[in-house]
């Protein structure tokens, strides 16, 4: 029983049905205080002035003439009027309103009346005595009777069916969709790859969607980047791991202070290597921010890189100041490496964003390789060599670190020649 009742369409399903069956009660309770009990009331109340005023009536006609009223008054009234005692001696039946009816008599002839039934019919009997005559009235209580309105009461019952059954579908519609990203999480968290899912409905549940699906493609890239990482790492260490082994084995032989040495720059390889990848690993922590004029800043940028300035005007942004310092320090120094000719920085500042331009006149990056260079390890040239691609983790580190921070970083071939890189700030 708990497991039914431990979804969220269950709860709310259940919740929502014992809402709307609370108004309906509550609904009922004010239909009939407000709308059936004066009716019936007012209908007991008329027939109880129409049978103290037809006993009255009675009195004062002619006795010739009394049955013909007597037989009048049923014909159009279904009401008996009798001075003939009739054997009444039971207990009325119970009838809708009975008590308002007996309540309405007892007001008009200021006495308590009581109704009693007749063994072998339907009818029911009251005592009433009038100018000296000692009169029964009896009547059929299914028509004098207020009916409840069993249209009114349908017509509620439908509209409470309707609104529930609507609240359920409504309630499904939301509860599937996040059903279904709660199964994709659970194979996000068991290293699979769901299906994407469909972003579409409410515009919350198509957001959380397209969120969701963004983050099982950024889990899946992490993923992937992880196992290039690891195999990178494992592919760059073996090298120098080989050269240090061989060097020290040759030490045994001819020792001196070129092996040594050899040894020592294999050292330094790994380090490099395994600071690289420790750098890459702290980017996903972001940095606290601080008020910085890019301007100002640029210009510091370039004379230490011994570049041109870009002689912006002030523009101020909230940013953390070394990934801001690491990502630049990256661009700049691959467009000094790979890119040949003139470098140029610039900056570009609207109202709502901030963008460092660095630009070379390289030979550029083949388009459909534009992204793939921000992967770890990634390098363009053909070899795994440090002296001619580095430790592939500089543009990877840049991208990391933008997008901790909330920035973006992009590359685009420039149309003269040369390679644009842009980190886009938004202020």
């Amino acid at each position: 029983m708990k497991s039914l009742t431990a979804s969220l369409f269950a709860r709310t399903a259940i919740t929502l049905a014992v809402a709307f069956v609370v108004f309906q009660a509550a609904a009922s309770w004010v239909v009939y205080r407000t709308l059936i009990v004066p009716v019936a009331e007012r209908s007991a109340d008329d027939l109880a002035g129409l049978i103290v005023l037809s006993a009255q009536t009675w009195v004062e006609l002619p006795p010739e003439t009394r049955a013909a009223f007597e037989k009048e008054l049923a014909r159009r009234h279904g009401l008996r009027l009798t001075a003939v005692p009739v054997a009444a001696s039971v207990a009325a039946p119970r009838f809708a309103f009975r008590t308002q009816i007996e309540a309405a008599l007892s007001r008009r002839l200021r006495e308590d009346v009581r109704l009693r039934g007749q063994p072998g019919t339907a009818a029911v009997w009251l005592d009433i005595p009038v100018g000296g005559h000692a009169l029964m009235a009896g009547f059929f209580p299914d028509r004098y009777a207020v009916k409840p309105p069993l249209a009114a009461i349908a017509v509620v019952m439908l509209g409470a069916f309707l609104s529930l059954l609507t609240a359920l579908l409504l309630v499904r519609r939301i509860t599937v969709p996040l059903a279904q990203a709660s199964r994709a999480a659970r194979q996000v968290g068991a290293g699979q790859v769901p299906e994407p899912l469909p972003e579409t409905g409410p515009a919350e549940l198509a957001e959380l969607a397209r969120r969701f699906n963004r983050m099982a493609a950024e889990v899946r890239d992490l993923l992937d980047n992880r196992t290039t990482l690891l195999a990178g790492i494992s592919h760059d260490l073996r090298t120098p791991m080989t050269r240090l082994q061989l060097n020290l084995e040759m030490l045994r032989d001819d020792p001196g202070p070129a092996r040594i040495d050899k040894a020592v720059a294999d050292l330094a390889d790994m380090n490099k290597l395994i600071s690289g990848y420790l750098e890459l690993a702290r980017t996903t922590r972001a940095e606290a921010r601080s008020r910085i004029d890019l301007a100002g800043w640029l210009d510091e940028q370039a004379q230490a890189f011994g570049v041109s300035s870009p002689g912006a005007e002030a523009c101020t942004v909230e940013a953390g100041p070394l990934a801001l310092q690491q990502i630049v320090a990256n661009l700049i120094q691959n467009a000094q490496r790979y890119g040949g000719g003139a470098l140029e920085i610039a900056l570009e500042c609207t109202p709502r964003l901030a963008r460092i331009v660095v630009r070379d006149d390289g030979p550029g990056i083949p388009e459909d390789q534009l992204e793939k260079v921000f992967r770890p390890f990634y390098r363009l040239e053909a070899s795994r060599a440090q002296a001619t691609g580095g430790t592939g983790l500089g543009l990877a580190i840049v991208r990391q670190l933008a997008e901790t921070n909330g920035w973006k970083v992009t590359l685009t071939n420039r149309p003269q020649g040369g390679l644009e890189a842009a980190l886009e700030i938004r202020r």
